[in-house]
């Protein structure tokens, strides 16, 4: 019966009182779907570097706090590990990309082991390998770790992101230790940080709405209610694990090929509370939220650069002061959590349905009676 048994989905009606048909919501997506190709190609042709750099840096972000959301917000598991599946899938891309010639450059201490000495693959072909790799230690990992829940689990999930770090410091012929790797071409652009964010997001989320995903958020509310209806929490947690840990190593090898240069010090523990931050800000469980969260992170550090330089404010002069956004980002995040708890959308998610009944409910308060 455990096997066999899963949670069915509410039928939702086919047209909602205002809301739109599925016809037109298929257009409504196409239609977005080509206002963000129009938007990349804008900013790829005509836009500054600086602006490609922020933009592609809310990309990677946006596939990183949509995968983490799924463990933390969905299947509910405090989850401090992201950081050790974004270097397995850092390092593992640029080892795979880079030429024979490239890593004889870089590991100067001692020689890259083989086969990673002599083979180069495309991009794309790394990208992959970087999710995978990542995907197969999350595997090994799974069995103890989905044993244990609450602190347990979030010290167990910490302490391996730090042994990652420590094998990457001190592999020398793998990860070319404290030195890291340099060089690394920017194969990272718009198209390819956005379209692998636009396919975590579509991916996760239908996973979220499908019968696995029902079972994720029980196993969340209740898991011993769930495991007495037959639902088995290793399994589905298991997936949800996998599936944040393919993205994040994914992300990871955008990172890399963004930055064009890693060493362990860049996958330390702050990577995951700056990941925690945005799920939180946008709401624990919402993928919306986790997209507004890692949007508004990314740009919203970089905005605040400007409290950082001098001002002239009439006769007054207000000289700059380093590090001043990061107390006021944090006095954001301090407001952020007193007056929306449940963070910026809580659980709810935008969706047509959900605009169109908005604008409908807008237009009756409108009407005089």
């Amino acid at each position: 019966m455990g096997n066999s048994f899963y949670l069915p989905r509410p039928k939702a009606a086919a047209n909602p009182a205002g809301g739109p048909t599925a016809g037109l919501k298929r257009w409504l997506n196409a239609a977005l779907f080509f206002l963000l190709f129009g938007v990349l190609f804008l900013f790829s042709h005509y836009g500054s570097g600086y602006q490609v750099r922020i933009l592609n840096n809310i990309a990677i972000f946006i596939t990183l706090a949509v995968s983490y959301n799924l463990i933390n917000g969905v299947c509910g598991l405090l989850h401090l590990g992201p950081n050790g599946f974004i270097a397995i899938g850092a390092y593992t891309s640029a080892l795979l990309a880079m030429s024979p010639a490239e890593k004889n450059l870089n590991f100067i201490l001692s020689n890259v082991i083989w086969p990673l000495n002599v083979i180069q693959v495309p991009f794309a072909v790394s990208l992959i390998a970087a999710g995978a790799m990542a995907a197969l230690f999350a595997f090994l990992i799974s069995f103890p770790v989905l044993r244990v829940r609450g602190d347990y689990l979030a010290i167990v999930t910490l302490g391996f992101g730090e042994v990652v770090r420590v094998v990457c410091n001190g592999a020398q012929s793998v990860t070319n230790g404290p030195l890291g790797i340099k060089g690394l071409y920017p194969h990272t652009n718009l198209w390819w940080s956005w379209g692998v964010a636009a396919l975590s997001v579509v991916v996760i989320q239908r996973l979220i709405n499908s019968n696995y995903g029902l079972a994720m958020k029980a196993i969340r509310e209740d898991e011993t209610a769930a495991r007495a209806m037959g639902v088995d929490p290793f399994r589905r947690l298991m997936l949800g694990f996998l599936i944040s840990a393919f993205f994040s190593g994914i992300a990871g090898g955008l990172l890399a090929h963004l930055i064009t240069t890693i060493s362990p010090g860049l996958f330390t523990f702050l990577l995951t509370f700056n990941l925690l931050i945005m799920i939180v800000v946008g709401g624990l469980g919402s993928t919306t939220g986790a997209i507004l969260g890692a949007a508004l992170f990314a740009w919203g550090g970089e905005a605040l650069r400007v409290v950082e330089q001098p001002m002239q404010i009439g006769p007054l002069t207000i000289p700059g002061i380093p590090g001043m956004r990061m107390v006021i980002f944090s006095l954001v995040l301090l407001l952020v959590i007193l007056f929306a708890r449940k963070g910026i959308m809580g659980r709810r998610e935008l969706s047509w349905d959900f605009l169109f009944s908005k604008l409908a409910g807008s237009r009756r308060a409108k009407t005089p009676s």
